[in-house]
């Protein structure tokens, strides 16, 4: 019997198994049956086939209004970000805009400069909001804003705040991690609650780091060290957030939220 010098053979059958990851398959003894039905729980190409949708296109967010009005929330961008305005949207510019290859969130003005866009709200993601997804939808520009104002209410109605308390010291704070906490400044009932809850004591410091956090405190006429502190923690949480929305100090008067200004800094 011939035998392979040194164990060659065996080296040879281990560099078989680790190129192929697994022993070659037996050799084809008849032709293939093209006609045979196919076994639809057998691997495609060593993976699985994916799981048949049951849902057509059609039905899908991106062409379905009447699901994605359910599903669409308002977020903050970064001061900066690009889009499309929708106070200059028309039909025309909205065509245009469409046949673009890489559409634009469609976005309005926030408080203090604030970019606002709008996110389809899916399981694990979210989707921006572009001039395709309005003329598929077939509505108007303002009834986008509408519906995710409108969502937004709804989930802020039950969203919980945090309360700390240190002293003389107060802060409020939304970090539920659902990714509307920072936006919900744009609610009157968020707004109203901040005043009552801290506008007694004195001025009401806001400031929205992150997407995921909106925090409130007041600042007493005794305690100016206050304003520092929190300008630090608002500056430190932005920059380690993954979604940062903005660096400064906000104030929240009366109604309105405006960028906060040292008492040395104030005019009239």
């Amino acid at each position: 019997m011939d035998r392979e010098p040194n164990g060659a053979g065996d080296r040879s059958r281990e560099l078989e198994r680790d190129l192929a990851d697994e022993l070659p398959g037996a050799l084809r003894d008849a032709p293939p049956e093209y006609f045979k039905p196919i076994d639809a729980a057998a691997p495609v190409s060593g993976h699985m086939p994916p799981p048949e949708s049951h849902a057509p296109a059609a039905e899908t967010p991106e062409h379905d209004w009447s699901y994605a009005a359910r599903i669409l929330y308002p977020l903050f961008r970064p001061i900066g970000s690009h889009g499309l305005p929708i106070a200059e949207l028309d039909p025309d510019t909205l065509a245009i805009a469409a046949s673009r290859g890489h559409a634009q969130p469609i976005t309005d003005e926030g408080p203090c400069g604030i970019p606002l866009a709008f996110a389809l709200h899916e399981d694990g993601f979210d989707i921006m909001v572009n001039a395709d997804h309005v003329l598929a939808w077939r509505i108007s520009p303002a009834e986008v804003r509408e519906a995710a104002l409108r969502n937004l209410a709804t989930w802020s109605a039950t969203a919980p705040w945090t309360d700390e308390v240190s002293g003389d010291r107060r802060l409020l704070s939304s970090d539920s991690g659902e990714g509307w906490d920072a936006v919900r400044i744009l609610l009157p009932d968020v707004r109203e609650h901040l005043a009552r809850e801290l506008g007694a004591a004195g001025r009401i410091l806001v400031g929205l780091p992150e997407r995921h956090l909106l925090i409130a405190g007041t600042l007493s006429p005794s305690d100016e060290e206050f304003a520092a502190l929190f300008a630090d923690f608002v500056v430190e949480q932005a920059g380690g957030a993954d979604e940062p929305v903005d660096r400064r100090v906000l104030e929240l008067v009366g109604t309105d939220l405006v960028e906060f200004a040292p008492v040395g800094q104030l005019t009239g």
